[in-house]
């Protein structure tokens, strides 16, 4: 087994891999650029190197600068992560020219996957399903709207050493090609150094569907299952989850062959992803059409292990070292239900826009649960929950972590199984969230028994999730686990856009939650004056008279009492226990069921967080008239004839001089923010009256761009 590893990568990734490796006695280098150097994986590895700036291209994508640090630290395997040099080939032959062990693919499988036009051939020759379209290299604009007409619209656009959503055009029209074309060349060219672009058949009402693969290099390959991640918005994954709510056994098996028999055909070992499209309308098993191979760790990966009870790290690691794999086909099984939910530092009530900056405040929801404790080699298993029994993978122990584990469900014959929740990050309260990395904060996972009660654990986790700083998602993400569509799994890739067509503007709540929120604001706004009539400045039961306030929500006014006997709303008795600590700023609600509101003060109540959407509560004394409760109504200036930047970031294009006139929707500028390109475009009809930015420029968010007459 290997002695030293060296993690070439960052963030959430790095971290994982590191609580892996400790545990199987490894030790362990961190690298860094110097926007890194004090994060928490730098702080975590036995050894860390400075590899430059900030910037991925003078830093983590320097692979002569990382195999350097592995040799200088004595470390005798790369393990990449995902992202950054994961996936390159030249990589993990210079890795194997220097004796070090990369710890994925052979570099052949890598170049053989990595080429989606090369490895869609591959494919189709290896009896695998595969999506119509162009396959072949593209020369200009022109040639890719003859392609796309001949193909017939919708048609999607792609980076051919693209991925991660990074280098993807959905088209409807040849305007939507002739817009979309150029941006995609550069994108892949920017992301991943190859500006070819390929054209496929775009199919509706997509389901995205993935089947994670692990081989040895014994010539032992398996399938895992599947994982659902149709949740998307730019085709970038937002939820994913494990089973699919789609997917039957017979379309399970379907998929997993034709996956291995991919995987066999390029002389594939290691962890590796297969994602399929599937026809949502066809229940066949036959509907499902392979997009790519990703020859790497998934960052969904955890909702793989928490239904198999693998730690596919360590699996990685041992078939890096030139172990088998210990078990066969027939010995998986997959158990309960695992949803992952990916927090992002964007910002879903102004267009999902990046947000950069300190994290103020940074309180993950505790990790909670039992995790699995497989059997090893040569061990039987008692019998599972599902009632299954006999001999079981050689499924490796969960690696302890202060943030999550690595692992799944107990499994032991007679006991329960213990739903859990997991959190893997890479950030710490004060750190920053940068713009020349991904923005992903960290991953929340739940597992249970069932979807359903998987789902609900989510809620509650996100409820109980602070950050503070820039912005984050997790109110969309707590909208769409309530929302009723999610809830029935009946999923495709345009779930977002289907949903929200008008943007995010909170979860709706219903009467029973306004109710209880306001409630909740008067209990808080009592307990603030209770405390503050105490001299020792403890908080306790004990309250004064009754406390009578009225709390308005929207435009909505509520009757509330708080008293040692209970808590009164617009006349009704509501069976609650609350508890508030005003440093804290969290109130605990009990009832019928469990509820976490995260609640700050404001100058006349407070702001109220919880289930996927913020409300402001004004509180008053009842005693108040009824006239003077409601305030005049700001109204915010008009900034229409002004473009703004959206988010930090640097202007790419510019489209237009002044005195250009302008018609609505026509593309203005182009903005690229986290390795992302952002078009900005008119809301009107006008003539352009100065422009205040060039092309190159950096830009900070609201900074002026151009102003229209």
């Amino acid at each position: 087994m290997f002695k030293k590893i060296l993690v070439a990568n960052r963030g959430e990734i790095a971290c994982r891999v590191m609580r892996t490796a400790k545990r199987m006695g490894i030790a362990t280098v961190a690298i860094y650029s110097d926007a890194d150097a004090r994060s928490p994986h730098v702080l975590m590895a036995d050894e860390s190197v400075r590899l430059g700036p900030a910037p991925a291209a003078e830093s983590y994508l320097k692979a002569e600068l990382i195999l350097l640090a592995a040799k200088e630290t004595g470390a005798d395997c790369i393990h990449p992560g995902y992202g950054f040099l994961s996936e390159r080939e030249s990589f993990a032959r210079a890795c194997a020219e220097a004796g070090i062990a990369f710890v994925g693919p052979p570099p052949g499988a890598i170049a053989a996957m990595g080429d989606k036009i090369e490895s869609k051939k591959l494919a189709k020759a290896a009896g695998v399903n595969v999506v119509p379209g162009f396959l072949g290299e593209i020369a200009d604009t022109d040639e890719a709207v003859r392609i796309a007409s001949d193909i017939g619209y919708p048609v999607m656009m792609k980076a051919s050493a693209g991925g991660g959503g990074k280098g993807m055009r959905l088209a409807y029209s040849e305007q939507d090609v002739r817009e979309g074309f150029e941006a995609t060349k550069r994108e892949g060219l920017a992301s991943f150094g190859d500006d070819r672009v390929f054209i496929e058949k775009f199919i509706e009402s997509p389901r995205h569907i993935e089947i994670q693969v692990m081989g040895d290099q014994h010539g032992n390959i398996v399938y895992l299952g599947e994982r659902e991640c149709s949740i998307q918005r730019r085709h970038q994954k937002v939820v994913e989850e494990a089973p699919s709510p789609f997917v039957s056994p017979e379309m399970r098996r379907r998929m997993g062959e034709q996956a291995v028999a991919l995987a066999r055909a390029v002389g594939y070992f290691s962890a590796g992803t297969v994602e399929l499209i599937v026809s949502g309308s066809d229940t066949s098993g036959e509907g499902f059409y392979f997009l790519e191979m990703n020859t790497r760790l998934q960052v969904e990966h955890p909702v793989t292990e928490a239904i198999t009870g693998l730690d596919l790290v360590e699996l990685m690691i041992r078939v890096a070292a030139g172990e088998p794999l210990g078990f066969a086909q027939d010995d998986v099984r997959l158990d309960g239900w695992a949803i992952e939910n990916r927090v992002y530092a964007e910002d879903p009530y102004r267009g999902f826009l990046p947000s950069i900056g300190r994290l103020v405040r940074y309180d993950p929801p505790a990790s909670e649960g039992t995790p699995y404790t497989p059997p090893r080699h040569g061990e039987v298993a008692a019998q599972g929950a599902d009632g299954g029994g006999g001999p079981q993978a050689d499924r490796l122990p969960p690696a302890p972590s202060t943030t999550g584990f690595a692992g799944g469900p107990p499994l032991r014959a007679g006991e329960d199984l213990k739903p859990y929740t997991r959190v893997d990050d890479g950030v710490r309260e004060g750190g920053e969230v940068s713009m020349f990395y991904d923005p992903m904060i960290a991953k929340l996972i739940t597992w249970a028994p069932t979807r359903a009660a998987a789902i609900e654990r989510q809620i509650a986790a996100l409820d109980a999730f602070e950050i503070e700083g820039p912005g984050n998602n997790i109110d969309f993400l707590s909208a769409i686990m309530q929302h009723p569509r999610f809830r029935d799994g009946a999923l495709t890739t345009g779930f977002i856009a289907e949903e929200y067509p008008e943007g995010f503007h909170g979860a709706p709540a219903n009467e029973d939650l306004l109710r209880l929120l306001a409630a909740t604001a008067a209990f808080a706004a009592t307990a603030e004056a209770d405390r503050a009539r105490r001299t020792d400045g403890q908080l306790g039961r004990r309250l004064h008279p009754p406390a009578n306030w009225v709390v308005q929500i929207g435009k909505v006014d509520h009757a509330v009492t708080i008293s040692t006997d209970g808590v009164v709303v617009d006349g009704e008795d509501l069976p609650l226990s609350l508890e508030y600590t005003p440093g804290d700023r969290i109130v605990h609600v009990e009832g019928d069921e469990a509820l976490t509101v995260r609640i700050t003060r404001t100058r006349t109540g407070f702001r109220m967080t919880t289930r996927g959407a913020s409300h402001v509560a004004r509180v008053l004394p009842a005693t108040v008239a009824p006239h003077a409760r409601h305030l005049i109504e700001k109204v915010p200036p008009d900034l229409s004839r002004f473009l703004l930047c959206p988010m930090p970031g640097l202007l790419v294009r510019l489209d237009v001089a002044v005195g250009d006139k302008v018609e609505a929707g026509q593309p203005l500028a182009v903005v690229e923010a986290m390795k992302m390109e952002n078009i900005l475009r008119a809301e009107k009809t006008a003539t352009v009256k100065s422009v205040e930015a060039k092309a190159g420029d950096s830009l900070a968010v609201d900074q002026v761009i151009l102003e229209l007459e």
